[in-house]
C-alpha cells in the first residue's frame, strides 16, 4: 500500500493500529458525557444498555470489521493486479476504527458482566475468565488459519494465505471469519435471550415473598 502522506512523510506500517487507539478514547469520552446519559433516559436504565447488550453490539462490529476487510482486499488485491498501483493505507482506517468500536464494547461489556452478576467473592475470578478468553481465542484463531492454510494449498488451485499476497485470496478469509463471527453472533443473541439478571432474579423473589406476605 502507499504509506505516504505528502511528498516528505510516509506512516510506518505499525503505527495504523493508533487508530483504533484514537477511536477508542474518543467513543468512551462521547459515550460517558453524552451517549450514556441519553441511553439512560431513554431506556429508563442508569447504565444505559446492559453489558450483554454491550458484548452483541461489539460481536455485531466484529463482523463489520471482517466484512470491511474482505472488501478492501479485494480492492488492494485487483489494483494491484490489473493496474500494478497501489491503493493508499488510509483505506484501512475504517477497519480500524470498527476494531476500536469492537474492542470497546466486548471489553467494558466483560467486565461490567462479570462484576455485576458474578457472587461478590468471585468477582475477580470472573475478571480472570476474560483474559483466559483472549488466551483461548488466539489458539483457536492460530488453529483456523493453520486449517484454512492446509486445506487451501491442497485442495483448492489457489492458496488463500499464500506468502505472496497477490497470489492468495486473503479476502476470502476474511469473509470466512466474518461467517464464523455471525454463527457467534447467533449462538450469543440465544444464551442473551435466555439469559435473567442477578437484579431481575431479586426483583423476583422480593415479589414472591410480598405475594406470601
Amino acid at each position: 500500500m502507499d504509506r505516504r502522506i505528502g511528498p516528505r512523510f510516509e506512516i510506518p506500517a505499525a503505527s495504523m493500529t493508533v487508530v483504533s487507539l484514537i477511536t477508542i478514547a474518543i467513543w468512551l469520552l462521547s459515550y460517558e458525557f453524552f451517549v450514556q446519559p441519553f441511553l439512560a433516559k431513554v431506556n429508563k436504565q442508569e447504565e444505559g444498555i446492559t453489558s450483554l447488550q454491550k458484548i452483541v453490539i461489539g460481536n455485531i462490529f466484529s463482523i463489520l470489521t471482517m466484512l470491511s476487510s474482505g472488501l478492501i482486499e479485494w480492492q488492494r488485491r485487483v489494483m494491484a493486479i490489473s493496474n500494478n498501483a497501489p491503493i493508499s493505507v488510509m483505506w484501512l482506517a475504517p477497519q480500524f476504527v470498527l476494531i476500536g468500536l469492537c474492542e470497546v464494547f466486548t471489553a467494558i461489556g466483560h467486565i461490567q458482566f462479570y462484576n455485576s452478576e458474578s457472587p461478590e467473592k468471585m468477582r475477580s475470578v470472573g475478571n480472570s475468565l476474560q483474559f483466559l478468553l483472549f488466551a483461548f481465542s488466539s489458539y483457536v484463531g492460530a488453529s483456523v488459519m493453520n486449517i484454512v492454510h492446509k486445506v487451501t494449498s491442497e485442495r483448492s488451485k489457489i492458496d488463500w494465505l499464500n506468502n505472496d499476497i497477490n497470489a492468495g485470496i486473503l479476502d476470502y478469509y476474511y469473509f470466512l471469519l466474518a461467517g464464523l463471527g455471525a454463527l457467534n453472533l447467533v449462538y450469543h443473541l440465544f444464551c442473551v435471550k435466555s439469559y435473567s439478571y442477578k437484579v431481575i432474579v431479586k426483583a423476583q423473589v422480593l415479589d414472591t415473598l410480598d405475594v406470601y406476605l
